[in-house]
């Protein structure tokens, strides 16, 4: 991927997405620490106690009040570093105070090699998009209380970082990136949705038909487009996040214009390399994005009050999250007004008020991609406008456990030490206040509860077998954790 003017680490960073369709072929084990969890009784600082050895649990940082939910967060699965390389994807369900509720270990469970998108839904359950091994997109509902897949569908897709369930549940909206047709000499990148019921895609929107690759700095035949993310915002509106073009668009389904547009390819003032931008509206009709600004480490709103929607010119920055992040990748704006961050390559979720105060924070190594509270779900709450916070936010009152690789480390083999529902911690025990609350990548796939119908209507591009079960080294991979010990990129 043509990478012009980044910084080392962004750059790098770029490159471990551009190669994150790749399968290990090594799988870390966990720690040998008991995973025996109690609470230890603080009332709001909630932080849980190892029952061995007394101290306070690894994950836990900053619990200046309680979430008031149970926070779900994706760890994608990679650890930069002199011993780093590839590390388990899975799902992380936390407390109000910060106590580990269940692990979900997906790769240990469903062959997931790398964990993206993970989205609440309206009867409590999850809904998961997943990376597995064979180069191919998992999706499935997932049931946090018997931490079970309640129906799964693989697509011959690969690398897919996102898919949301539309319209009642009824069809399945996709990002599809990576997708150069080389016998064509066509780049076919995409969003589109899928019929569950008629198991067939009924609508596309191919980003070569509304793009001029002239007027582009990526490259065409490679990772063009690295489309990470696509919302259904409205009836038949659709925003999507083109990470490589530096933009957020939204697509109309019925006209297949472009509605709305954020930002331009290297104009990365505005955005760079972001990901996840979800719209709020103000109380006045606004049109607000909040993005995960990535590698601008930090997080922007943009407010357009009266100008054009597709225009730049309209769109002004109204609320600046900057500070200790690094590549954050997922910022939903919570009912209180409070903003849930998902600080990627700090291993952390963070809950932070308007002003950058931090009053939450859990970590959850090694690389988290998503995070959503339930039952609060990810889009919604108040603009900055809307809550007399616009204006540029220093972050503060973060505990800095991410400078910490041994603290950092026992928290990787805490949460690798559990499988399901935490010692001490049950389905009734999260009811109880009202809201939601599992080795590694065998060979052998569980298709029993899974439509293995192939939705793409691509096929594999890229000369790997789709279906195939081998796995490839992370030579690369390696490389790319031994260039940043090299290079002694030393963050902060």
């Amino acid at each position: 991927m043509h990478v012009p003017s980044r910084r080392p680490l962004a750059a790098a960073l770029a490159l471990l997405c551009s190669l994150s369709m790749i399968t290990p072929v090594v799988a870390v084990s966990g720690g040998t620490g008991p995973s025996e969890i109690a609470p230890n009784g603080t009332g709001s600082v909630g932080v849980a106690q190892n029952a061995a050895d007394g101290h306070p649990n690894p994950c836990a940082g900053t619990i200046e009040s309680s979430a008031g939910g149970t926070t779900v967060i994706s760890v994608q699965g990679f650890k930069f570093g002199e011993d780093g390389g590839k590390r388990p994807a899975k799902l992380v369900g936390v407390g109000p105070n910060g106590e580990i509720r269940w692990v979900h270990q997906s790769g240990e469970k469903y062959d997931v090699v790398w964990g993206y998108d993970v989205d609440p839904m309206d009867n409590g359950n999850l809904f998961v998009t997943a990376t597995v091994k064979g180069h191919e997109t998992l999706v499935y509902e997932l049931n946090p209380e018997t931490q079970e897949r309640v129906w799964s569908k693989t697509f011959d897709l690969g690398d897919t970082h996102d898919a949301d369930l539309i319209n009642d549940g009824e069809e399945i909206l996709l990002a599809n990136m990576r997708n150069y047709n080389a016998t064509a000499e066509r780049n076919d990148d995409r969003i589109f949705v899928y019929n569950r019921t008629t198991e067939e895609i009924e609508w596309e929107w191919r980003f070569d038909d509304h793009y001029d690759r002239e007027n582009l700095e990526e490259n065409y035949t490679d990772d063009w487009t690295h489309v990470n993310d696509v919302d259904k915002i409205g009836d038949g509106l659709y925003l999507a996040s083109p990470r490589n073009f530096d933009q957020a668009i939204v697509v109309n389904r019925s006209t297949n214009d472009i509605e709305m547009k954020l930002g331009e390819d290297g104009e990365t003032d505005i955005l760079a390399e972001q990901h996840n931008p979800d719209y709020l509206e103000s109380e006045n009709g606004t049109p607000t994005l909040i993005v995960g600004d990535s590698e601008n480490d930090r997080i922007v709103e943009y407010a357009n009050p009266d100008g054009d929607l597709t225009d730049g010119d309209g769109w002004t920055r109204t609320w600046t999250l900057k500070g200790d992040l690094s590549w954050p990748r997922d910022a939903d704006r919570l009912p209180s007004g409070n903003t849930l961050v998902t600080d990627s390559s700090n291993h952390r979720v963070m809950e932070v008020t308007p002003e950058g105060e931090v009053v939450w924070e859990f970590y959850a190594p090694w690389l988290v991609y998503d995070a959503a509270r339930i039952p609060a779900g990810e889009h919604g709450g108040p603009t900055a406008t809307d809550l007399n916070a616009t204006g540029t936010h220093e972050l503060s009152g973060d505990s800095d456990l991410h400078q910490n690789q041994t603290r950092l480390s026992e928290c990787h083999d805490r949460l690798q030490n559990v499988s399901g529902w935490a010692d001490g911690q049950s389905p009734a025990d999260a009811s109880d206040d009202g809201q939601t609350s599992e080795g590694a990548m065998d060979d052998e796939t569980d298709e029993s509860d899974s439509d293995q119908n192939d939705a793409s209507g691509t096929g594999d591009e890229d000369g790997e077998s789709a279906g195939s079960t081998g796995v490839p080294g992370f030579g690369p991979l390696a490389a790319l954790a031994g260039l940043f010990v090299a290079l002694g990129l030393t963050r902060r």
